[in-house]
C-alpha cells in the first residue's frame, strides 16, 4: 500500500521520523506547521524541501487527502492544532496524536476527531526518535490503534497496541516519565552539586557500587544531553504529568520539581551536542555563574 501521510508541526519529530519514512518506505509525505510563512519558520520548510516532503497551505489543506495524519506539535497547542484540522479530516483517515499530554487531553482531543468520521489513534513515543528515526517504538491505543497496526508495520514502523480506550498508551509513557525525568533532574541536581567540591568521579563510583549494572558515567552524560537539548519540552511533559496527578488526588511532588529543574536548565540557553558529562557539567556550573 502506497500511504499518503500527512505530518501537522514539522520540528524535531516530524523531521526525524519523515527522514526514515523517506529513506525506506518512500510514502507520499505533505506537512504544514503554524511557522510556515515566518522568519522562525524557515529552517523547517527548507527541512522539508531536503526530504521531498510536501509543503502544505494550512491544516486542513495538509490532511485532505492523507490515509494517515500525524499530530507532531508541541504538547501545549496540541488540541488547538487537532482543531484546526477537523474541517479536512474524513472517514476512513487514521489521526495519530503523538504528542506527550496527559490522558484527558488525548480524551478530548479524540472527542473532537470523531465526529469527523477519522479514527483516533493514541500514540506513546516511548523513545527518542533521533536513533531509530520512523522505527521508535511506540505504545498505540484507542478506536484507530487495530487499524493502524499492520499498516505501521508495512511502513517499517514499531507500534505495539496496548489498548482499546484512548489515554491507556499515553499514561504508561506519562508515569515512566516520572522516573526517567526525574533521573535526569536528579543527575544534573547531584553533578552540578559535586562539581563545587570536585567530587563527581567518587558520587559515579558509589553510585556504581550500589547498581553494578549501571554505567554511570555513560548515563550521567547522555541524561544531561537530553535536558540540555530538549529542557523546554521534557518541562512541558512532566507539567502535563504534574497536572494529572492532581486530577486523580495526588499531589505531583517529585514530577512538579522534575518540571522546575528541567526548566531551569532549559533557561540557562546552554548550546551543545555532545554527551561527555564532564563537558556538559561545565557548561551548566559556567551558565549559572553569568
Amino acid at each position: 500500500m502506497s500511504e499518503k501521510i500527512a505530518f501537522i508541526g514539522f520540528g524535531e519529530a516530524g523531521q526525524t521520523i519523515s527522514r526514515g519514512l523517506v529513506a525506506e518506505a518512500k510514502p507520499a509525505l505533505r506537512t504544514y506547521d503554524i511557522l510556515f510563512g515566518q522568519p522562525a519558520g524557515a529552517p523547517l520548510e527548507a527541512a522539508a524541501k531536503d526530504l521531498g516532503v510536501a509543503l502544505a497551505r494550512d491544516h486542513a489543506d495538509a490532511v485532505r487527502e492523507a490515509d494517515l495524519v500525524m499530530l507532531t506539535v508541541t504538547a501545549s497547542s496540541s488540541l488547538e492544532a487537532a482543531r484546526s484540522c477537523l474541517p479536512g479530516l474524513r472517514k476512513g483517515q487514521l489521526f495519530l496524536d503523538m504528542n506527550s499530554v496527559s490522558p484527558k487531553r488525548k480524551i478530548e482531543t479524540a472527542a473532537l476527531v470523531a465526529p469527523t468520521g477519522a479514527a483516533y489513534v493514541d500514540v506513546a513515543v516511548m523513545a527518542p526518535a533521533a536513533p531509530y528515526l520512523h522505527k521508535v517504538p511506540c505504545l498505540i491505543g484507542g478506536p484507530g490503534a487495530e487499524a493502524l497496526a499492520p499498516r505501521a508495520a508495512a511502513l517499517g514502523m514499531k507500534m505495539e497496541v496496548v489498548a482499546n480506550e484512548v489515554g491507556q498508551a499515553c499514561a504508561i509513557k506519562m508515569f515512566r516519565s516520572i522516573v526517567v525525568k526525574g533521573l535526569e533532574a536528579l543527575l544534573v541536581e547531584s553533578m552540578a552539586a559535586s562539581a563545587e567540591y570536585g567530587v563527581e568521579d567518587r558520587v559515579l563510583a558509589s553510585l556504581k557500587e550500589t547498581w553494578p549494572g549501571i554505567d554511570w558515567e555513560k548515563l550521567a552524560g547522555y541524561m544531561l544531553e537530553r535536558v540540555v537539548s530538549h529542557g523546554w519540552r521534557r518541562a512541558a511533559e512532566m507539567r502535563e504529568v504534574s497536572e494529572t496527578l492532581r486530577s486523580i488526588g495526588m499531589e505531583p511532588i517529585m514530577a512538579a520539581a522534575a518540571a522546575e529543574r528541567q526548566q531551569w536548565v532549559a533557561e540557562l540557553g546552554i548550546k551543545a551536542k555532545t554527551e561527555d558529562r564532564a563537558t556538559l557539567v561545565k557548561l551548566i556550573r559556567e551558565a549559572m555563574s553569568r
